[in-house]
């Protein structure tokens, strides 16, 4: 099968190959969710995601360190609960200073 410039194939003249191939670079190029950008946007956003992942990855180990020690030592215990939830002993005043 020979091509030349003056002869267009039968099979590209065919309006279901047309449509198709409109529908198709419209689908890839055109059209406001085209290929491209959803894919660098879904690039974006895993990027993004994979950031948050660390954070709150970081954070869990903190918290998992901070009730390790909360477990394992009474005076940390102690402190964090006059810290945290404003304890106090029996015999004590508590005097909250406001910045």
């Amino acid at each position: 099968m020979k091509f030349s410039l003056g002869h267009i194939p039968k099979w590209v003249k065919n309006r279901y190959f047309i449509a198709t191939a409109v529908f198709v670079v419209w689908v890839i190029f055109i059209n406001e969710q085209n290929l491209f950008t959803t894919y660098f946007t879904y690039r974006k956003d895993l990027k993004q995601f994979e950031k948050s992942k660390e954070y709150y990855e970081t954070e869990i180990n903190s918290a998992q360190e901070k009730l390790r020690q909360l477990k394992s030592n009474p005076a940390a215990l102690e402190k964090f609960a006059r810290e945290k939830y404003l304890m106090k002993k029996e015999n004590e005043d508590l005097f909250i200073i406001a910045e």
